[in-house]
């Protein structure tokens, strides 16, 4: 005998909702940025030392070489953790307040920048901690630590206490704060010229086509991220590396500007182009993938 009863819908704006959106982040961002590793591994270094490498395929002949092919991973506990802890606030913080925005504001392009940054400052407090020990950790050579949990243990008995975890917070939020206001708005944006120009509405379109258009919207918006978050990148890089004990933030950042220049700023840019176009496409596409599969709708 079938059953008549239809499976239960999760209700918009709802804790149950927030709650997946969550998750949804947590498996978009987790993932994908630890699965490149070996591309942020070379990014990172070449940002502290440009001449260490000529090209990325370079990097990785001589880190095969020198330091062996599972090297080539270097950071990666790190990154999967701050990024799917980076992840579930990114993308809850975000469905969240955009719809609290939405209450106070017309929607649209100021609401999105706004809930995208507020989210981002929120998500970046649980990133910064394992950002700082897994650059730490790519840019010494050999690396100061084996994996996440002995790069914790070593860099909180180094500072005597989680200052040293939060020293690069500033120009993380530089980098991340713009990078993720243009990530979300011009995902938006994009995304509501595709269907504009499209011949079905987007409410007539299959769940597979509404994908696609998140996947070509994430790409396009990813390209524009990474232009406008590398020199923060850099510098988060750099601070990371090199800042020195009880230096102030301005003082190393000036220090660190006058030795590298403005050119040094976009060291690695074309690597941090592919890297974060192919990155942000496949984001949005796990993302609005995993809400299609809950039956929500996908995002824009």
């Amino acid at each position: 005998m079938e059953s008549n009863k239809q499976p239960r819908k999760i209700q918009l704006y709802t804790k149950e909702f927030y709650a997946t959106c969550t998750l949804g982040g947590i498996i978009a961002c987790g993932p994908t940025h630890s699965s490149i590793t070996p591309l942020d591994l070379v990014k990172c270094r070449l940002q502290v030392n440009p001449k260490l490498y000529t090209s990325n395929l370079d990097g990785f002949r001589k880190i095969i070489s020198n330091e062996g092919w599972k090297k080539v991973y270097t950071g990666f506990g790190a990154t999967f953790v701050g990024y799917s802890l980076q992840g579930a606030g990114k993308y809850g913080g975000y469905e969240y307040f955009k719809h609290l925005y939405s209450n106070w504001l017309s929607p649209g392009v100021t609401v999105y920048l706004m809930a995208s940054a507020t989210a981002e400052f929120l998500a970046d407090i649980m990133l910064c901690p394992f950002e700082a020990i897994k650059v730490k950790q790519q840019t010494t050579m050999p690396p100061f630590c084996n994996n996440v949990i002995d790069g914790w243990k070593k860099m909180y008995a180094e500072s005597g206490g989680m200052k040293a975890f939060y020293k690069g917070i500033v120009p993380l939020w530089c980098r991340q704060i713009p990078y993720t206001m243009c990530k979300f708005t011009s995902f938006e944006k994009i995304v509501q010229k595709i269907y504009s120009v499209l011949p079905k509405k987007k409410e007539e379109m299959n769940a597979l086509q509404q994908i696609s258009v998140s996947f070509v919207g994430g790409y396009l918006a990813g390209i524009l991220c990474a232009a406008v978050s590398h020199p923060a990148d850099v510098m988060v890089s750099k601070i990371n590396s090199e800042r020195k004990a009880n230096e102030s933030m301005s003082v190393a950042t000036k220090r660190i500007y006058q030795k590298i220049g403005f050119a040094g700023l976009w060291n690695g840019l074309m690597v941090r182009i592919v890297m974060i176009g192919t990155l942000t496409s496949f984001q949005w596409l796990i993302y609005d993938s995993f809400k299609a599969y809950v039956g929500l709708p996908t995002t824009g």
